[in-house]
This record gives C-alpha cells, structure tokens and sequence, in this order.
C-alpha cells in the first residue's frame, strides 16, 4: 500500500517538472520566433504606378534582388525615382530576416496596392518603399509609438531618469557599433529599475550615419515622450530607428548590464 500510495506523488511530480520545461522551451522558442505585424503606411501622396510601367519593373528588380540578399539582415538601394530598405532586428538576421521580408513585402502588395510609397512594420523587420531618393536621410513623418497599457505608478520621475540614461546607453553603443558587419547600429542590454530589470533596445537602420542615428532617436523620443512616460513597457518606431523597453525580456539575447 505503501509503495503504490508513494508512486502516484512521483509521477505527479515528474509530469509537472516536464510541464515546467515545455513551458521554459516555449518562451525561449516565442522570444526567437514571434513577428507580430505592428503597423503599416501607404504614401498616398507619391501616387501610384501603372502595371508594366518602367516604376513597376525597377521595383520588381530591386525585390528579387532583396529576395536573394534578405537573410543578411539588411540591403538598401536608392536612385532619383525609387529607393527601398529592409532592415531585420538586430537578432533576427539570417532565414528569420528572409521569412520576414517574404512576408512583408506580400502584405504591403496586398495592404497599398500600386502605391509607389509604402512601409511596413513587422517585430523581427522594416521594409520601405520610397518614390523618391531617401537613403541616408531621417524620416521625421513616417514614425509611430506603442505602449503598455498598464501604467508603471510610483515614482515616475525617477524612472523618466532611469529610462533617459538607459536610452542613451544603448544608443552610444549602437553609433559605437555601426561598423559591425553583422549588427551594425544595433544595441540591446538591461538594467536595475528599483528591484526590477528592465530590458531595452536601440536600432537605426543602415543608411544613417552616427550622428543622423543619435539625431533620429532623440527627435522620436521627445516627439513621443507621452506614450513613453510612466509606462510598463513601450516603443516607438520610424523609418529610421527604433527603441524598445519592457519589464520581460523580449530578445534572444539581452547580454549586456547597463
């Protein structure tokens, strides 16, 4: 009787340790695969094109040459009638970045048919589409902020402190890394906010210079100082960059302490 009566515990025990590490594999899994759509623009005021026209066929070359160099996580092209950009997250580059692209570009054909402007906005990528060149320039109008709903309460002037050094932390390192082959003007780490961690992101896309990325998301960061204050969690995300803070990690990797 005794024997049997013990058995059952272990059994219960061993399901729920099992339990636990299916749900430890699927948070790790959902932080590397998740790519929420997050918001989209059709530039109605650059017009639209016409099937066959010479507009349609530069496009269609630029595409099928971001198809082929998509999973290296980033690719710009810009002339006087067209630019484009696909920029993945910083730790979302290789078949992540591809898959991205794919599914982006089929959404903005189907969301902004035939408009020459478009962007969209995926967790893992951004793809832009300009009638015009814009490669290397900030993109003050296309730009957005999203934030938790919860409110962070307590002492929000100190976390507005905590926050504003943290952005700026990361953003020096992401100018800092601008020469990486790899993850060139991306940033992310954490730090200590009153006993809890939060954790942050910084990224420019590709064609800015240093100084136009620090430019960029200072703008974004007062522009949308609303939407950031007192908030639990948060982003704000242009043409041009991106930053990113949550009280969760949210990344493959947050390695750094700030």
């Amino acid at each position: 009787m005794y024997s049997s009566s013990s058995t059952v515990p272990k059994r219960v025990i061993l399901i729920h340790v099992l339990a636990i590490q299916l749900l430890l594999i699927n948070s790790e899994l959902s932080l590397n695969t998740t790519n929420a759509y997050l918001n989209h623009k059709c530039l109605v005021s650059q017009g639209k094109y016409k099937p066959g026209s010479k507009y349609e066929q530069r496009l269609k070359f630029i595409i099928k040459r971001f198809y082929s160099v998509s999973n290296k996580g980033y690719q710009g092209f810009g002339d006087s009638t067209l630019s484009a950009i696909i920029q993945c997250r910083g730790d979302s580059y290789g078949p992540k970045c591809h898959d991205c692209f794919a599914t982006a570009f089929a959404a903005l054909r189907r969301r902004c048919p035939w408009y020459k402007g478009r962007i969209i906005w995926y967790d893992q990528c951004l793809l832009s589409i300009d009638a015009k060149y814009s490669i290397g320039q900030i993109d003050y109008n296309n730009n957005f902020c999203m934030s938790n709903a919860k409110k962070l309460g307590g002492d929000a002037f100190a976390f507005i402190i905590t926050w504003n050094t943290f952005m700026d932390n990361l953003t020096t390192l992401a100018v800092d890394n601008n020469t990486n082959k790899l993850t060139p003007f991306y940033s992310a780490g954490k730090t200590w906010f009153k006993g809890d961690m939060l954790y942050g992101m910084v990224q420019c896309t590709i064609d800015l210079n240093p100084n136009a990325c620090w430019e960029c998301m200072v703008f974004n960061s007062i522009h949308f100082q609303h939407c950031l204050n007192d908030k639990r969690g948060a982003r704000f995300m242009s043409r041009s960059c991106t930053f990113r803070f949550e009280f969760y990690p949210f990344l493959a990797k947050h390695v750094q302490s700030i």
